[in-house]
C-alpha cells in the first residue's frame, strides 16, 4: 500500500478537525431535512458484493478497495439516474460463526457509500471453508432488497475454491432462490480459466442469468495517470463545501475524511477514483450535509433548527444562512465540474493503457464493470 507524505496526512487531519469542530452536538428533535422526490426518473440499483475472506484472498479485498469508486463513477453516468445501494457480505473466514457456514453480512444495502468503504477496510483474511451457496443464500434472504419491480438487483460472489463444496445447501438451490427474486447472480473466479473449478463458477453464473469472469486477484489493478494528483487534491477541496448538521454531522464528516485517507493509502489511483465518485450524483449525504439536503430548495434552510446547525451558523439570520449555503452549493458545483473533466481524461488514459496491453491479467474491476453495464443495459439503462 502507498504511504502518505507528512504534508498529505497533515492536510487531511486538518480537514477532519475543522469538520468535527463545525459539527456541534445536537440537542433535541429531528433535524434531518426532508428530501423532496426528484422530478426526473430515478431507478434503484441494488448491488451486493460477496467476497471470499479466506487466507489467500488479500489481493481480492485490496482490489475491491481499489476499484469500488470507479464502479460508482461508472454507474453515475447511467440514464435514468440510478439510486444506488450497495451491500457487503464476506465468507470463508475461520473467525466467523460455523453455524452460519462461516458467512457474515457486513453491511445491508445502503446508499451510505462511505460506510460501505469503511466496512471494506475492516475486512481481514483467515483460513476457512468457502461456502458459495451459503453466501448466496445470505445475500438473497438477509438483504433488504428493493420492492420496486423496476429495480435492478445484482449479486457478485468472488472466490477461489470449488463453488459446490457447501455440505448443507446446494449452489443450484441458492441460485434458484436468488433468481426467483429477480436477482442476477454473477461470479468472479480467482484463478485460471482452464481449471475444473472455473467451470463450476461458470455454471453458477449461467444458472443465475449472470456473467462469469476469471481474474488474477493478485494482479496490479491500479493504472497511474497524470490526472491522479490533481483529482486527489480536488477531492479534499470538495470536503470544504460540506456543512454538517443534525445528529449525524460529526460522524459523517469524520467518516468522509477517514475514507479519503483509506483511498490514499491504497494508491493515488484509488484516491482519484474516489474523487470521481464524489463528483457524481450517487455520492449523496443529505442525512448529515446541509448542502445535499437543501440543494435546489434553499427555502428549506429556514426550517432547520438553529441547534442543528454548526456553531458559526447559529448566530446568522435566515438570509445569511441561505446565502452561506447557496455559496457552498456554487463552490461545490465548480469543483465537481473540474473533477468531472479530469475524471473523463483519466478514464480515456486508462482505456488507452489497457488497449496497449491486450494480454494483461484482468482484475476485479473488469469483472464488475462488464457485468454491470450488460445487466443495466438489458434493464433499460443507458451509458
Amino acid at each position: 500500500m502507498r504511504k502518505l507524505s507528512t504534508v498529505q496526512i497533515a492536510g487531511i487531519l486538518a480537514l477532519v478537525l475543522v469538520a468535527i469542530a463545525l459539527a456541534a452536538p445536537r440537542r433535541s428533535g429531528s433535524s434531518v431535512v426532508p428530501v423532496d422526490k426528484p422530478t426526473e426518473e430515478v431507478r434503484t440499483i441494488d448491488l451486493v458484493i460477496a467476497l471470499d475472506t479466506s487466507s489467500s484472498m488479500d489481493g481480492l479485498i485490496d482490489g475491491a478497495r481499489q476499484k469500488l469508486w470507479d464502479v460508482v463513477s461508472l454507474l453515475g453516468q447511467a440514464k435514468p439516474k440510478p439510486a444506488l445501494r450497495v451491500g457487503l457480505i464476506s465468507y470463508g473466514n475461520s473467525g466467523y460463526d460455523p453455524a452460519t457456514g462461516w458467512v457474515r453480512k457486513d453491511a445491508d444495502l445502503t446508499s451510505d457509500l462511505d460506510g460501505i468503504y469503511a466496512r471494506l477496510f475492516a475486512l481481514h483474511t483467515s483460513g476457512g471453508s468457502e461456502y458459495v451457496a451459503r453466501a448466496l443464500q445470505e445475500a438473497t434472504s438477509r438483504m433488504e432488497w428493493s420492492a420496486d419491480p423496476k429495480a435492478l438487483k445484482i449479486v457478485f460472489v468472488a472466490g477461489n475454491e470449488p463453488a459446490n463444496q457447501d455440505p448443507l445447501v446446494s449452489v443450484e438451490s441458492a441460485v434458484a432462490a436468488a433468481r426467483a427474486r429477480g436477482i442476477y447472480v454473477n461470479t468472479i473466479y480467482c484463478g485460471g480459466e482452464s481449471s475444473g473449478e472455473a467451470r463450476l463458477w461458470q455454471q453458477v453464473a449461467s444458472l443465475g442469468a449472470g456473467r462469469y469472469a476469471a481474474i488474477d486477484q493478485n494482479s496490479a489493478v491500479a493504472i497511474a495517470t497524470p490526472m491522479d494528483d490533481e483529482l486527489g487534491r480536488l477531492s479534499l477541496e470538495l470536503n470544504k463545501t460540506y456543512i454538517g448538521y443534525g445528529a449525524g454531522a460529526a460522524a459523517g464528516l469524520a467518516n468522509q475524511a477517514a475514507q479519503d485517507v483509506n483511498a490514499f493509502h491504497i494508491s493515488k489511483s484509488a484516491a482519484a477514483g474516489r474523487a470521481g465518485a464524489k463528483s457524481s450524483g450517487l455520492y449523496e449525504n443529505a442525512n448529515w450535509d446541509l448542502v445535499d439536503a437543501t440543494k435546489g430548495a434553499p427555502a428549506k434552510i429556514a426550517a432547520v433548527p438553529a441547534a442543528a446547525l454548526p456553531e458559526p451558523m447559529r448566530a446568522m439570520s435566515v438570509e445569511e444562512r441561505t446565502k452561506f449555503v447557496v455559496g457552498k452549493v456554487k463552490e461545490r458545483d465548480e469543483i465537481q465540474k473540474k473533477i468531472s473533466t479530469l475524471a473523463g481524461k483519466r478514464k480515456e488514459f486508462m482505456k488507452d493503457a489497457r488497449t496497449s496491453k491486450p494480454g494483461a491479467a484482468k482484475g476485479i474491476d473488469d469483472a464488475l464493470e462488464g457485468a454491470i453495464i450488460e445487466q443495466a443495459t438489458s434493464s433499460g439503462f443507458k451509458f
